[in-house]
């Protein structure tokens, strides 16, 4: 597919071409990939490179107890990794209700078994060239050596919330000065150097089975939560098939629930039954198509979507080409309208992408969920663990409620684009529960629109709240968010960090790839 190469929006970058490329949120980390790729590895190596260095670079987003996704085309076919973790056996809604009178937000009782060593195990035992050990040369080399603090990761770094000081670990993993490090300061973590080393070693089985469960365990009881061993020796990494709807000369894929990737499919699937081809890039018209059909997705997906054991509906039910038909008749042009569930009737996030000449694509996503994730780091091992369990919830009959042994919803999706069945994009837009809007936009954009990955990146972005309530980037052009606004939208405005961060590759037709990395990060693209 040929792409516009024109870039009109306010950038601080251009797009990469080369024939092995990677981009992601941290220099660093892209580095760590560049040396892979140098070493003869390919992009499931650089993947790994970055995505290791990143728990050390980028802890406000993730670290090596988050959970993973991925979809890779391995140069025949495209697969689907999850790694996402399970609830600990003895959660139940009584365990919550009884303790907590609810889900909290952070400490122990948030963990889920973490799932990203878990992936990294997998993804190197089936595709790398180089091992664990090389592969995590980078990122035991910034524990170990120290490292400066980028901006962004620094400012976030001192946005910490107070609630997370008093978590078991963190203040002296974290703050060791009684203070956030500043930006360009350098930080060091020994403990963590050590765990990624013990990791490689061991091929993850350390994490799971060893001596790092052990530890695990040992602070879970210290603190009164329930996680044990054989919650985490029982971990399973699931190969899955991707969903996917064609949209204009694209085909977009996603991870099946438990993830919120099909909200993405039902947004385009929808808009697929509208003339939005009729309307120009960055027009009234298209904006709002945009966003009434995202609150369509998104109310069929609070509703139905959870770990997919769980759920009433399956994807394809959601996904049934009349449903989304008939869908996509309620969005009315001349108005706003608040979107309720619909009746199927037919049976703090980093992002990593990569791809090598040899035609391998690597769509690739790690996450703690709320900045730094449950607060909680092991003592002695650097491993901070995420919150993912805060997403369940307690309402009885819905698909997300909490259960033992059970995946909570995700809001962390790898993106993925074919053009003519052949592999044509691998992107992802971190951002809390924005991500699946975010790829919609770039679908939109690159797929329709065929803005080159820079431009589509560089674009304002516009974000649904609830109701007819929307969170525009500012630079958005002022006749957009009056006309918006006519039509019934509560706009507000709201600076870059509200918008995620997008990575994107995309292959030309020469064979060729082009990457773009996010302004709104620190991140960039490089390419070797």
């Amino acid at each position: 597919m040929k792409l516009n190469w024109d870039l009109p929006y306010p950038s601080q970058r251009s797009p990469i071409i080369a024939k092995n490329v990677i981009a992601t949120s941290q220099p660093l980390a892209v580095a760590a990939g560049l040396r892979a790729f140098s070493r003869g590895g390919n992009a499931v190596d650089a993947v790994l490179a970055a995505a290791s260095a990143l728990t050390v670079v980028e802890p406000t987003m993730n670290g090596i107890g988050s959970d993973a996704f991925c979809l890779i085309w391995d140069g025949k076919k495209l697969s689907g990794l999850n790694a996402s973790g399970r609830a600990p056996e003895k959660w139940s809604p009584d365990y919550f209700e009884q303790k907590y009178r609810g889900i909290p937000t952070w400490g122990w009782d948030t963990v889920t078994v973490p799932g990203a060593v878990s992936a990294w195990a997998e993804l190197s035992r089936r595709f790398s060239k180089l091992s664990m050990l090389d592969n995590f040369y980078s990122a035991i080399k910034y524990a170990d050596e120290g490292f400066p603090i980028s901006p962004i990761t620094g400012k976030l770094w001192a946005e910490t919330p107070d609630e997370l000081l008093a978590m078991p670990g963190f203040k002296k993993a974290f703050f060791p000065k009684g203070r956030a490090p500043a930006i360009g300061e350098f930080f060091k973590f020994p403990d963590q150097a050590k765990t990624l080393t013990k990791i490689a070693q061991t091929k993850g089985e350390a994490f799971y089975r060893g001596e790092l469960a052990k530890k695990l365990v040992v602070s879970a009881k210290q603190n009164g939560a329930v996680m044990s061993l054989d919650d985490l020796a029982s971990h399973k990494v699931d190969w899955v098939d991707p969903i996917a709807i064609p949209f204009s000369e694209i085909n977009l894929h996603e991870l099946p629930p438990n993830g919120q990737g099909i909200a993405a499919l039902i947004a385009l699937g929808i808009l697929r039954n509208t003339k939005i081809e009729t309307f120009e890039v960055d027009s009234v018209a298209s904006i709002h198509l945009q966003i009434e059909a995202v609150k369509l997705a998104y109310a069929d997906v609070e509703e139905f979507v959870g770990d997919t054991d769980s759920m009433s509906l399956t994807p394809r039910q959601l996904l049934n080409s009349d449903y989304l038909s008939r869908r996509a008749k309620t969005i009315d042009m001349k108005k706003a309208k608040e979107a309720t569930a619909g009746v199927p009737t037919e049976g703090g996030t980093v992002y990593i992408t990569a791809a090598d000449q040899n035609g391998m694509m690597v769509s690739f996503i790690q996450s703690n969920w709320l900045g730094f994730g449950s607060g909680i780091v092991v003592p002695g091992t650097g491993i901070s663990l995420h919150n993912r369990g805060s997403g369940f919830n307690l309402t009885k009959g819905h698909p997300n409620i909490v259960a033992g042994g059970k995946r909570p919803f995700h809001t962390i999706i790898p993106g993925f684009m074919t053009h003519k069945n052949k592999p044509f994009s691998s992107f992802g837009v971190m951002g809390g529960a924005f991500q699946a809007q975010g790829h919609v936009q770039m679908a939109i954009r690159i797929g329709l629109y065929k803005q080159n990955p820079q431009a589509a990146s560089d674009a304002p972005r516009w974000r649904f709240r609830a109701g007819n309530e929307i969170i525009i980037e500012v630079g958005t052009p002022h006749q957009v968010l009056n006309g918006l606004k006519k039509l019934g939208h509560k706009v507000t405005v709201a600076p870059a960090s509200y918008f995620g961060g997008a990575q994107i590759i995309c292959k030309l037709e020469n064979g060729s790839y082009v990457a773009a990395s996010d302004h709104r990060k620190d991140g960039f693209a490089g390419g070797i």
